[in-house]
């Protein structure tokens, strides 16, 4: 049984952030959603004086035996070889991290074979959706509390922000047939062509997410449960994370559409887990708008991306320092002698 005490949030530090938006001399809430986005974090971290500078990505990696249904470009080996250039430092979220000032954490929560990545592993991957459960309810919970212990253990190192990622072959079938369940919606329209398929894949990919949802007659009230029967260790894992950012009081990035699945499952699983959660883009996948608007989340960004690996949810990190640097350090109506705009 997973049991988490979310980390209360002030609302009077919100309060106080909003007021500090309001004190600087510019039309009101002309930020938009930045604006929000700051004083979403004042709440959860309990201070107007919003922190982001110690920030890092936990990149979950697994395999996922639905791939043996040929769903997918690549084979599950791919998903060892990226989880080690993830480690090494080599891949494309490393050079965005690099970027803005981000740490790496590279897991191994569920690979097939050994990694150079953190080894967390729950088992060597999942078993095949379509012809039954993709792991047993115990393993999930497993792979769940592995994630709110990297967010426990990144809470004692002083972390201010977490971006969720991950890594592996298949997981845009896992994640669409979850997310087909706890949406209620047919598998066609929530099933996108992931790495690239082209259309007679595409359908082989929705007949084995309908296949998937017929074998294991998830039950859609009971997110653990859809979770172990038809979703992968990485959503598990990032799962975790978005219940540990609600424990811990840390703001946990959402990524793209995957990402996304498990910040639903958090929020079935802890109502109220979205109020520790940030947007950071829809993704080009068709179940991403979607999954965000049922957790009523918007998100600043709008760019098609599709990549993984957090490198969505790192993008935003630029965009809040740009916002941030306006809240602490732009001149305020006070200072210039201007009168302040007041809401019409």
């Amino acid at each position: 049984m997973i049991r988490i005490e979310p980390y209360p949030l002030d609302e009077e530090a919100g309060q106080r952030a909003g007021e500090r938006w309001d004190s600087i001399a510019k039309p009101l809430g002309s930020l938009g959603l930045f604006e929000e986005t700051v004083v979403k974090i004042s709440r959860i971290q309990h201070t107007e004086n919003v922190r982001a500078d110690k920030r890092r990505v936990i990149v979950m990696c697994a395999d996922n035996g639905v791939v043996c249904e040929g769903i997918s470009q690549s084979d599950s080996s791919v998903t060892a070889l990226c989880a080690d250039e993830i480690a090494a430092g080599r891949s494309n979220v490393n050079v965005i991290a690099d970027t803005v000032n981000a740490d790496v954490k590279a897991v191994d929560i569920g690979v097939a074979v050994p990694t150079a990545a953190i080894d967390r592993k729950t088992a060597c991957g999942t078993k095949n959706i379509a012809a039954g459960p993709a792991m047993t309810r115990d393993e999930a919970e497993r792979a769940i509390q592995t994630g709110i212990g990297l967010v426990r253990e990144a809470k004692a190192e002083n972390i201010d922000i977490i971006v969720t990622g991950e890594m592996g072959i298949g997981n845009t079938t896992t994640s669409a047939a979850a997310a087909s369940v706890l949406l209620g919606l047919p598998p066609r329209e929530v099933t996108g062509r992931g790495a690239g398929l082209d259309d007679a894949r595409l359908a082989n990919k929705i007949g084995v997410i309908e296949r998937a949802v017929a074998v294991n007659r998830p039950d859609k009230n009971d997110a653990l449960d859809v979770l172990a029967k038809l979703g992968g260790f990485d959503i598990a894992g990032m799962t975790g994370l978005f219940l540990g950012g609600a424990e811990c009081g840390i703001p946990i990035i959402i990524d793209g559409a995957i990402s996304a699945v498990a910040a639903l499952i958090a929020e079935r699983l802890l109502p109220g887990c979205r109020h520790y959660m940030l947007a950071s883009h829809v993704s080009a996948e068709p179940v991403g708008k979607l999954l965000l608007d049922s957790l009523g989340l918007r998100p600043p960004i709008t760019a098609e991306m599709r990549l993984g690996e957090g490198t969505g949810g790192l993008m935003l990190l630029p965009l809040l320092d740009c916002a941030l640097a306006v809240y602490n350090k732009a001149h305020r109506f006070d200072e210039i002698a201007l009168e302040r705009y007041r809401p019409l």
